[in-house]
Formats: C-alpha cells, sequence, structure tokens
C-alpha cells in the first residue's frame, strides 16, 4: 500500500494502465493514508466513499476499454472549491454546513477526467493568509521538521496549506490550489513540492469562493512538474459561466515538456535582490541560475522597477475586493445566522459577520471598505490600479529581453506555528517575490531548489509570458533533473 502512495501521478496512471494494480487498491491506500496523516489536520472533510466510487468506476472501465485520462487517480480539492453535496466553508465559520447543490467547474472537469475525491482541504480562511493559522478547523502542520534536534510544528505555507501538506505526506498524489497572491507557490515550496499558477482566465473560477476576483487562479499541486501538466490539462478550458475564462484550447503541455532550453533567455531582475534575505535564499537563486544555464539558456539581466510597489499594491486591491465579494456572507443565504433575541436585520448582519469571520477576514474587509470608501477610493484603489498597470508594464518590458524569469519563491524556508501571527506585515512579506506575477495574471511555477542548512525545503520560482505555460513547466523539469531533489519529510506523525 505505501509503495502506491509514493507513487506519481504518471506512475500511478501507467501501472493501473498496465494491469499492475487496480483502482479500488489506489483508493485504499490513499484512504488509509488520509486517516494516518490526521495528525496533521489538512483536512476539513475527509471522503473516502467518493474515492471508492471513482476508483471502482475506472477499474470497470479499464475492462470495457473506456479509460478517461485521470481514471484511476484519487486527488484532493482545497476547500475553497464548491463540491456537490459535500461540505464546502472555505475553512470559515461562516460557511459552516454548507453543502452546495453545485460542482465547481474546475473540479467537475477533474471529475470528468475520471480523477475520484478523497476530501476536502484545510486552508487559511477565504484563502486570506500564508501560514494556514487562520482557518476555523485550527492550523495544519508540516510534515517536515527541522533538523536540529527539536519537534517545533512548522506551517505548511498558506493558503493552501492543507493541499501542500496533502501531497507532501503521500496523503494524495495531487491536489487543487488557488493563488491570489503566491497561495499555491509558497506552500509548495515550503512542502518540497511543485505547484502552478496558470495564466488568469485559464482556469473557471465559477464555483471558487472569491476571495479577489481580479487575481485569483487555481492550479495544481503535485509531487512534479509532470503531474502539474497533466492534472493543469484536465483542470483548464473555456466556461461561459465565468466572464474572464479564456476561450482558447487547452494544449497538451505533458506531451509538449521538455528540459532542452537551447534558445532561451532567463532573465534575472535586479530589483529581487532585497536587502535582508537571507544567503540560503540568494544561494539557491544562483544554483537555480547556474540549473538553467546548464539546461542550455542564456542569462540576461533585466529590470522590473515598480517591484517594491507590488506588495502595498496588492494588499490595497485585494482586501477591497475582499470587502466586495465577502458582503454576500451576511446570514441570509448561506451557511452560519446569528439572530439577536429582539434584533433587526441589521443586528442580524452584524451578529452573523462578528460571529462567524476570523480576525485576519475582519481585518481585510476594514481595510478594504476603507480604500473605497468616498473621499479616499482615488487615494487608494484608483492609485493602485494604476501602479498595477505599471508593474504588468514592467513585465512586457522584460519579456522584449527574456522568455522567462526566475526568482527565489519565497524569502525564507518554513518557519514555526505562531512565530509571526502578531506581525501582519511580516507575514504578508512571505509573497514579496510571488505577488507581482499574479498582479500582471502571469503563469508562474514553483519546483523545489534544495534544502536550507536545517533540512527544510526551498523553492524557485519561475515567472513566464502571458500563455506561455509550456516554458514554465519545460525550465521547472529542467531545474527538477539538475537538483535531483528527492527528500521527503521524515514520518513522524
Amino acid at each position: 500500500m505505501s509503495e502506491l502512495t509514493s507513487k506519481t501521478i504518471a506512475q500511478l496512471r501507467d501501472g493501473f494502465r498496465a494491469g499492475e494494480f487496480a483502482a479500488t487498491e489506489v483508493a485504499e491506500a490513499f484512504n488509509a493514508a488520509v486517516v494516518a496523516g490526521r495528525a496533521l489536520n489538512a483536512w476539513t472533510v475527509e471522503t473516502p466513499e467518493l474515492a471508492l466510487e471513482a476508483a471502482k468506476a475506472a477499474d470497470a472501465a479499464r475492462s470495457s476499454g473506456d479509460l478517461k485520462p485521470l481514471s484511476g487517480i484519487p486527488l484532493g480539492i482545497k476547500d475553497l472549491f464548491c463540491t456537490e453535496g459535500v461540505d464546502s466553508t472555505t475553512a470559515s465559520k461562516i460557511l459552516t454546513g454548507f453543502k452546495p447543490t453545485y460542482e465547481s467547474t474546475v473540479s467537475g472537469n477533474l471529475k470528468r477526467a475520471g480523477a475520484g475525491m478523497l476530501g476536502k482541504l484545510n486552508m487559511d480562511e477565504f484563502a486570506m493568509g500564508s501560514s494556514n493559522e487562520t482557518s476555523a478547523y485550527g492550523p495544519v502542520i508540516s510534515p517536515w521538521r527541522r533538523n536540529d534536534g527539536g519537534n517545533a510544528a512548522l506551517t505548511p505555507g498558506g493558503s493552501s496549506g492543507g493541499s501542500a501538506a496533502a501531497v507532501s505526506a503521500g496523503m494524495a498524489p495531487g491536489v487543487t490550489g488557488t493563488d491570489t497572491g503566491g497561495s499555491i507557490r509558497q506552500p509548495a515550496a515550503f512542502t518540497g513540492i511543485s505547484g502552478i499558477k496558470p495564466t488568469y482566465g485559464r482556469c473557471s473560477r465559477w464555483g471558487i469562493v472569491a476571495f479577489a476576483s481580479s487575481l485569483d487562479q487555481a492550479g495544481p499541486m503535485a509531487k512534479d512538474v509532470r503531474d502539474c501538466a497533466i492534472m493543469l490539462e484536465n483542470m483548464c478550458g473555456f466556461d461561459p459561466k465565468d466572464a474572464t475564462s479564456l476561450d482558447l484550447p487547452v494544449p497538451q503541455w505533458e506531451a509538449g515538456l521538455s528540459s532542452d532550453l537551447k534558445s532561451k533567455r532567463v532573465g534575472i531582475p535586479k530589483e529581487y535582490r532585497i536587502d535582508g534575505v537571507p544567503d540560503e535564499i540568494n544561494a539557491i537563486w544562483d544554483k537555480g541560475i547556474d540549473f538553467l544555464k546548464d539546461a542550455g539558456a542564456e542569462i540576461v539581466e533585466i529590470s522590473l522597477p515598480h517591484t517594491k510597489y507590488a506588495l502595498p499594491t496588492y494588499y490595497i486591491i485585494a482586501p477591497a475586493e475582499a470587502s466586495s465579494n465577502l458582503a454576500r456572507y451576511d446570514g441570509v443565504r448561506y451557511g452560519l445566522r446569528e439572530t439577536p433575541q429582539g434584533g433587526n436585520l441589521d443586528a442580524m448582519y452584524a451578529a452573523t459577520r462578528a460571529e462567524g469571520f476570523g480576525a485576519e477576514v475582519k481585518r481585510r474587509i476594514m481595510i478594504g471598505t476603507y480604500v473605497l470608501s468616498a473621499g479616499f477610493y482615488d487615494a487608494y484603489f484608483t492609485k493602485a490600479q494604476k501602479v498595477r498597470a505599471l508593474i504588468k508594464r514592467d513585465f512586457a518590458e522584460a519579456f522584449a529581453k527574456c522568455d522567462l524569469i526566475l526568482t527565489p519563491t519565497a524569502p525564507s524556508a518554513a518557519f514555526g506555528l505562531g512565530e509571526k501571527m502578531s506581525d501582519p506585515l511580516a507575514m504578508y512579506l512571505n509573497d514579496v517575490f510571488a505577488v507581482p506575477a499574479s498582479l500582471a495574471g502571469l503563469p508562474a511555477m514553483s519546483v523545489p531548489g534544495g534544502l536550507d542548512a536545517q533540512g527544510l525545503p526551498l523553492g524557485l520560482h519561475l515567472i513566464g509570458k502571458e500563455l506561455d505555460e509550456q516554458t514554465v513547466l519545460n525550465a521547472g523539469l529542467a531545474i527538477e533533473e539538475r537538483a535531483g531533489f528527492t527528500a521527503r519529510a521524515e514520518k513522524w506523525w
């Protein structure tokens, strides 16, 4: 059984098709791993019956020769995706007990491709956080530990922390994540796995609970680059129910994988050499440069002059959109309803939102409401949108000189639970390298580059041109082959 949970999606797919094992064996192995991994708190809901149901269908399809791309593959689904008949809470009290009567387009696409669902994955409440500590279900604990002899509980990153921990701990071969400002890439880096955020609009946002609509984008997280390509092909596609969905054919990214980067130019932004970033981060970045040179790429220096404004710009735009999106959770339509005795409708709104939302969500709603308020809208929100346009223009000018960009994924390795919760600004800095690509809507990926002195994974971050996920995946494969990252968290749970 444990051999099955250590396999990649590609190995499971190919082994199942070759008759080496049954899909039900795969589902049972991962269902058992989910139960054995409960100490990590990575799941909000377990659905072993759905994983087995899809597996039985896959076994029957193999007999009849009617296999689908993901037949025999059980996956984990981030709790931000609405799943028909299964609790979908975004890890928030305000959506307690909410069972959608519909399926998000992305999870529906994966099911139609034959995948089963192991359960829903824990996350930061409404995807607001970088450490998975804002969840109403409690924090997810990383399977990784420092090699200092202690056993301090570490964060798996956020907001897709449950997703990252599930893959890293062998509880799922692949999972869905969402990325608004780095929520796929930072947790992937913290847990030694791969994750890609495609171009904005590649994946439909329909049925994904909205945080910041102009930034939110779904993507896969998996053990390696090939698995990300396989999942991404089956997640993407035009959706008329999403006005921002791109009406373009989905490329065959797995078939196009190649680690030969001859004729490719890789940009190194000089502004990303930030004061205070640990030497180990700069060292892994330099190692990544060597990996890409070895794959045939030419390295060029580029400039992204407005990068220094990216984080404050993000923390104006994202809370503003969140304050608007989360206005719908008022006790009338969804989940929790608090009705104070003798209170009127306004009292119910106030009591429901006070009880249902956590502290970080309230903080961002307040920031967002303030920057959208009369008298401050132009001073903050309009100005932030102008700076966002400049950041996007920086990338366009940089891509006239290069084909993709390499940076570190995060400014540190995983940190301990509780270490940064009292300092929101320190927490927000986790996404300093990831946020610019989100503001520009560009595809970006994190792949493991190596370990730090404490034995924790460090990620390398690749940013591509709009709609050029293939080059990003290819460069990720080149790094993967040269880094030879095979480290896994020692099992303690």
